[in-house]
């Protein structure tokens, strides 16, 4: 089956006849060399692992900045790119992607890691890396938008993002057919579901508005692209341009993050 487009090919084709795509080792034979690091980072959880690398090290960064300068936490975060009230972001467009990559507190990243460690991997083995990128990049900005209208306080953390993988999925479970279409469906439903419910224990603060944001870009974002198929190729440039310029802008992001902290 050709990687890009789940076309079937046959296995002496070295590039897929519907589209193009240059086919290589078979999945079995490069599991093992696909691995990063000597194995430490398996390939089919690359772009995860990328992402909670980036989530801890700003939470150790955040964590020592505020040891180092005796400034709360709340003040750190809010320096670092946490998203603000609208009223209050002053045209600061950047918080609605860094703070997606910030955390309060050690349980609250421990939870968000476990969640995207496994949810991520699945993501990107039905959708492919491009999707994956442009549909975490789309429902963090989304979820955390909605937040800056719906929720008066400060907000932090990957949930909008992952809130976004699981509407996703669930899109995928209500297009596909087949039984793996209908267990994605059951299963990320219920995630949803208990993920929103959680959000309204009293005891458990969370932002609802920022996961109804992602839930919902997430899950509109997984109807438009769809999964990689041979009869509608005319997507993958599309979405691979989509997902550099998702990119693109994240690296943007960071940059005024930089000088932000530094200007302090």
């Amino acid at each position: 089956m050709c990687p890009n487009c789940r076309a079937f090919i046959t296995t002496s084709d070295r590039t897929c006849p519907y589209c193009q795509t240059v086919v290589g080792p078979r999945a079995a034979d490069r599991l093992a060399s696909q691995d990063i690091l000597g194995g430490l980072i398996p390939h089919a959880r690359f772009t995860t692992m990328m992402i909670l690398l980036i989530n801890t090290a700003l939470f150790a960064a955040t964590t020592l900045y505020s040891m180092r300068t005796q400034t709360p936490d709340g003040a750190t975060l809010m320096l670092f790119g946490a998203k603000l009230p609208f009223a209050h972001m002053r045209g600061e467009w950047w918080r609605l992607v860094t703070a997606g990559f910030l955390h309060g507190g050690v349980f609250h990243i421990l939870m968000n890691s476990w969640v995207l460690f496994d949810l991520g991997a699945e993501v990107e083995a039905i959708y492919g890396t491009s999707r994956f990128i442009v549909f975490y990049f789309v429902s963090t900005v989304c979820g955390f938008f909605a937040s800056s209208l719906w929720y008066a306080g400060i907000s932090i953390g990957s949930s909008a993002g992952i809130f976004g993988l699981i509407g996703a999925m669930i899109a995928f479970g209500i297009m596909d057919k087949s039984s793996l279409g209908a267990a994605a469906k059951s299963l990320y439903v219920r995630w949803a579901i208990y993920g929103l419910l959680i959000g309204l224990l009293p005891f458990f603060p969370t932002d609802n508005a920022a996961h109804f944001g992602g839930l919902a870009s997430g899950f509109l974002c997984g109807l438009l692209a769809s999964t990689p198929r041979a009869r509608a190729m005319w997507k993958e440039p599309l979405l691979r341009g989509a997902a550099g310029i998702c990119l693109g802008l994240t690296a943007l992001a960071f940059v005024e993050m930089f000088i932000s902290v530094t200007s302090h």
